[in-house]
Order: structure tokens, then C-alpha cells, then sequence
């Protein structure tokens, strides 16, 4: 993966382009504003201060553009179209008051960078962690964020995904409601408070990548139509409306747009890469994918940098991780969901909704592992039709894992993390499969010492009707899980935009020490699989596994010269006995010696048994075991 990064950078530095960037530049002697605005006859920038409106000049192609003289940094300002009302810049770099106040002017070049010597991040040896900003501390600033960034960093995390951080309305919001998508959401810092973060980030050895949603937009505050009415189309749908155009009348522009914001947070906010927010609804029939040229744009602006893209994809798409060159989207990892979901099953046993497809059998979860997705083009009944695309050669580091994440918490009906739905023992051991497995591990923000706050879905909005909407929305959603249908549990969903909801999302970082068992678990995994050399190769062709009973499973990894790691893994609540198996059989250094146990007091464990004795292999309930061949 990293060569594919450096090849695909050196290559497509041209592809920078040169044309005048959007929104406000400060420049020597004021600011130059520049908007995109074809359905404007004209447009001219006011000032809250009261200052004399400057008019913008129409450049042709729907662009009109300006220079007003004596400005600075820290200007209010709005655009007025046709002579009309003032709205906020669609481009703006900062909302201070917020998606319907004022724009402000904001000097980039102004903070002072300590990361000069950072050179980015690749797939390979990542461990990734979800966060939240409005709820990852009490305060629920960036600030306040990254004073926690130094442990994260001890414990084993090597790369923070921020969730998404354009400027959205009311007090508090998933992110995926923005609706200013150059603008960090003022609730959280100002832009400096963003490249701080960074920046500390880089001193750790910590990489950021940003969660960017360029599905949809937000519905309240969204003044993309006052400018153009092709920003979206009718030729496609997605599940929250009218998509994105990438492909129709005007797409050209909008287009330009997407890019020079992807490019933006790389450059600008020097992110170490982007997570690319439900990519099966970004819609382009045309001749090159948006994906494709955003890959290609975003690593030619890292300049000497490597940057990783990451996608969600539902339908499970290989192409996103094909290489330009072949065809395929140029990306550089995915989510599985496949995983995910058999786990969730094997842990719960609910088979509700899109968990329809998966029995939660240790074939699953040995499939998971050995090859990516399990669904490759069979047919999914949640879906109806084939499901997935075919795994061939795919580094192991290209699949992202997780137990949790933001989505799938929420969709529990109070918000329930996952250790909540199941027993100790069982967690234990499926965390350990996880984060020994060969693909790329992702915690969610609190998972690392079993966080007991909940994470519901919120978004505050100010307006009575869309408010009650989302609420209803939320219960219909969740109303396809027939148990979560009922009137006695529709009750139970917590009302997103209230308070208490929000609040309770909040972390506790007291846990740490009040569950000391499961954190140190995380941080003696972690330091396995960055430190064991079998463990940290991530060669997925070097593996092997079997099935040992209905939710038991044995992985090997093979090492050179007989130097094996062997994981054992019982997800059930009985013990269950190997039979004839090879992969148990020891290697040519000799007998298998206990690296790691789940059942660990110090883990939380009732104590420590080695499941192979006198009478064979015998693997206790929810546990699972860590080997290496042969004697210290």
C-alpha cells in the first residue's frame, strides 16, 4: 500500500489546480472573495460592521469574483444576491455565529506549524480510533481533545479518525448534517483550535483523518440553491434525497467544488487522510468517477506527504480499492461490515433486519479473516439481490475491522454499546480476535476500558417541525429491527434533540482506572500486535483457519522457519473439544507456548486453563488464547 500511495502522489502533482480558489483569501493590501453563483445576475459582499458593500465582477461560467481593499483577518461579512437578502459564503472557512450568521475572513497562513518533518501515514500498522468531538470530553472542544491525544497514543493508537466537522446547526450533531463544508463547526474551536490538534497530534506520532460526507447535505442552513440550482439532481436518489451532481448539467463546477474540499483539509489542515462517508450513494455515470480524480486531486496536495482514503461502502465494492491505473477507484481501504455484522450475531444472537444474512457461526468469522468480505456476489436476502464483489489479492491492512462504531452503536435501541448485549468473557475473547487479526482493528472512543455511556444518535434542531421529524425519523429506522417496532420500545428511543441525549453520549474518563481490567486487555493486545513480529506482518496469505465447534475457531499465522502464532477462540457459552484438527498440531520448534490468555484475572478472567492438555484441546466459553510454537 504504501508504494501505491508514493506512485500515485509523485504522479498527479500536475493535477493541482491552477485557477483562483473559492471563498475569502487574504492578500496583500485586503481580501479577494470569489463565488460561484450562476443563477445570480449579481452578487456583492456586505460587511456586519456596516462597511461600504463591495460588488463582485462576473468572470463568465457562473463566477464572480473581487478584491476589497484594507481588509484583514476576523472580517464579517455575507453575500448579497441580486440586490436582494445576504446569506452566508457557501465556501466560508469559518461560522462563528454559526450556518445562518456571518461569514468570516480567515488567514491561513497565519498559525505557525510544528510538523515539518512529518511525512504522513499508510494503511499498513495503523490501529484506528473513532472519535466525537462534542462528546469525547466533558467540554467537547478540540482543545480539550487533544489533551487526551498522549494517552491514546501510549496505549497503541496509531491513527484518530475524527467524525465529521463541517459547520452544522444547533448545539450539537452526528456531523453528518453539515452544511458548511470548509468551515470546522465553530461549537468545537475556531479553525486554528482544528490544526492544533493536528499538530499535537503529528508531535505524538499520532495521523488524523477527517470523516467528510459528500453524500448529501444537511437540511437546515443548506444555502447551496440561493447560488446554483446544480449542486443536486433528480437522475439519482439517495436515502436522504436528491444526490450530489458528479454527472449531469453544470457537474463540471460542483465537481470542482467536492475536490477543492477534499484537497482543502489535506493541504490546509495537513489531515493525514479522509474517511469517505457512504460512498454507494455518491452517484457518477460519467466517463471518470469522482472518486477516482478526488483520490488522485488529494494525493497530489499532500504534496511530499502519504495520505490514506478510507470508504464506507455498504454494497461492499472492491473496485474502491483498485488502483487508478487498473480500473478501479484508487482508495486505499474499507470498511467490512460483513465482520461487524457476524459478530454482532454470534455475541446477541438477534438476526433482525440487515443482520438477516449472518448466523454468527465460527465458519463466518474464520471466512471474515481469511478473505475480506464474506458476501463476494452471493445473494443477500436483506437486500434482495447479489451483494459484494470478489476478494483477491487485497492486503489484509485494506479492510478496516470493528466490533462498534458510531452507526452501529446507535442502532441498538438506547445506544447500547455492544459489551453491553453480551457477557464478559465472550467480549473478551471476540475483542482479541479483532485486534489480532491480520486486517486493520478500529476502536470506537471509549471502547479501549468498556466505556458504559451509551452512544445515541443526536442532532439539536432550533425548528418545532423538522425536530419532531427527526425524532420520527429516527423511530422508523430503527422500526425496520421488528422487535425495535413495537410500541413499548419505540418509546424507549431516545428523542435526538433532546439535551439528556446528547449528554449521556458523553465519555467517563474515570472508567480507566474503574475498569482497569478491560483497559489494560486493549493495551496488552495492542502491544502484542505491534510488537510480535508474526502478528504485525498483517499477511493475510500467510494464514490459515479452521473450525473448531459452532462458535469456535482456531487461526494460525505462519512465521518463517516453524515460528507460528496460533489463536483459539470460543465466542459460545459452552466449552467446546477440538477434534482432529492440523492446524492445532504443533510446529517444528516444538509445543505451543501461552502468549495471552482472555481468561486472565488480571483481565477481568476467572483464571487461566490452557485449553490444550492431556486430553486434547478443550476451549472453555468465552475465551480465547494466544500461542507461539515452541519454548522461550
Amino acid at each position: 500500500m504504501m508504494a501505491k500511495g508514493k506512485s500515485v502522489r509523485r504522479s498527479r502533482k500536475p493535477l493541482i489546480d491552477p485557477d483562483p480558489a473559492l471563498g475569502a483569501e487574504v492578500r496583500d493590501g485586503g481580501v479577494r472573495f470569489r463565488v460561484w453563483a450562476p443563477k445570480r445576475h449579481s452578487v456583492d459582499v456586505v460587511f456586519e460592521d456596516g462597511a461600504k458593500t463591495v460588488p463582485l465582477e462576473p468572470e463568465g461560467n457562473g463566477y464572480f469574483s473581487g478584491m476589497a481593499a484594507g481588509l484583514a483577518a476576523g472580517t464579517l461579512y455575507r453575500y448579497c444576491v441580486d440586490g436582494g437578502q445576504a446569506f452566508p459564503d457557501p465556501c466560508s472557512r469559518y461560522q462563528p455565529q454559526g450556518p445562518h450568521g456571518p461569514s468570516m475572513v480567515v488567514d491561513p497562513s497565519a498559525f505557525r506549524w510544528r510538523d515539518a518533518g512529518w511525512r504522513g501515514v499508510v494503511m499498513a500498522g495503523q490501529v484506528m480510533y473513532e472519535l466525537h468531538v462534542g462528546v469525547f470530553t466533558h467540554e467537547g472542544t478540540l482543545d480539550a481533545a487533544a489533551r487526551q491525544l498522549e494517552e491514546l497514543t501510549r496505549i497503541g493508537v496509531t491513527l484518530i479518525e475524527l467524525m465529521p466537522l463541517a459547520e452544522f446547526p444547533g448545539r450539537w450533531n452526528w456531523g453528518y448534517d453539515g452544511v458548511d463544508l470548509f468551515a470546522p463547526a465553530h461549537v468545537y474551536g475556531d479553525p486554528d483550535a482544528l490544526k492544533r490538534f493536528v499538530d499535537a497530534a503529528h508531535a505524538l506520532g499520532l495521523g488524523v483523518i477527517l470523516d467528510v460526507v459528500y453524500n448529501h447535505l444537511g437540511p437546515d442552513g443548506n444555502y447551496f440553491n440561493v447560488y446554483s440550482d446544480q449542486y443536486f439532481t433528480h437522475r439519482h436518489a439517495t436515502d436522504w434525497g436528491d444526490a450530489i451532481n458528479y454527472d449531469g448539467p453544470g457537474s463540471k463546477e460542483v465537481r470542482e467544488f467536492f475536490i477543492r474540499n477534499a484537497c482543502y483539509w489535506i493541504s490546509e489542515f495537513h489531515m493525514d487522510g479522509l474517511r469517505l462517508d457512504a460512498t454507494q450513494n455518491i452517484y457518477d455515470d460519467g466517463p471518470v468517477h469522482i472518486l477516482a480524480e478526488l483520490s488522485e486531486r488529494a494525493r497530489a496536495s499532500a504534496a511530499r506527504r502519504t495520505i490514506v482514503l478510507i470508504a464506507e461502502n455498504e454494497p461492499q465494492d472492491v473496485r474502491l480499492i483498485t488502483p487508478v491505473s487498473k480500473g478501479g477507484l484508487g482508495l486505499d481501504a474499507i470498511w467490512n461490515d460483513d465482520f461487524h455484522h457476524c459478530v454482532h450475531v454470534a455475541l446477541t444472537g438477534q438476526r433482525e433486519a440487515y443482520y438477516r444474512d449472518y448466523h454468527g457461526e465460527a465458519q463466518e468469522l474464520v471466512s471474515s479473516i481469511k478473505r475480506g468480505f464474506l458476501y463476494q456476489g452471493q445473494r443477500s436476502v436483506w437486500w434482495g439481490r447479489p451483494r459484494g464483489t470478489p476478494v483477491t489479492t487485497e492486503a489484509a491492512s485494506a479492510f478496516v475491522l470493528f466490533t462498534q462504531n458510531h452507526d452501529q452503536v446507535s442502532n441498538h435501541l438506547r445506544g447500547e454499546r455492544l459489551q453491553a448485549l453480551t457477557s464478559p468473557s465472550r467480549y473478551r475473547a471476540l475483542t482479541a480476535l479483532m485486534l489480532l487479526a491480520p486486517e486493520t482493528p478500529l476502536l470506537f472512543m471509549g471502547q479501549e476500558f468498556g466505556a458504559s455511556s451509551p452512544f445515541p444518535f443526536f442532532a439539536d434542531h432550533c425548528e418545532d417541525d423538522l425536530a419532531e421529524k427527526v425524532y420520527e425519523g429516527r423511530k422508523k429506522f430503527l422500526g425496520r429491527f421488528p422487535s425495535y417496532a413495537l410500541k413499548d420500545a419505540q418509546a424507549q428511543i431516545p428523542n435526538p434533540c433532546a439535551e439528556s441525549t446528547f449528554w449521556s453520549a458523553k465519555l467517563n474518563f474515570t472508567e480507566r482506572t474503574g475498569h482497569a481490567d478491560m483497559y489494560r486487555f486493549h493495551q496488552d493486545l495492542l502491544r502484542i500486535r505491534r510488537t510480535d513480529p508474526i502478528i504485525a506482518a498483517q499477511d493475510r496469505q500467510r494464514l490459515d483457519g479452521a473450525v473448531l465447534g459452532p462458535q469456535a475457531l482456531a487461526i494460525r499465522f505462519f512465521g518463517p522457519d516453524g515460528d507460528d502464532r496460533l489463536l483459539v477462540v470460543n465466542l459460545g457459552t459452552v466449552e467446546s473439544a477440538a477434534a482432529a484438527e492440523p492446524l492445532l498440531a504443533p510446529s517444528s520448534l516444538g509445543e505451543w507456548r501461552m502468549l495471552c490468555s482472555s481468561d486472565d484475572p488480571c483481565y477481568g478472567g476467572t483464571g487461566i486453563i490452557n485449553p490444550c492438555g492431556q486430553d486434547g484441546w478443550r476451549l472453555a466459553g468465552g475465551s480465547a488464547v494466544l500461542f507461539a510454537a515452541g519454548r522461550e
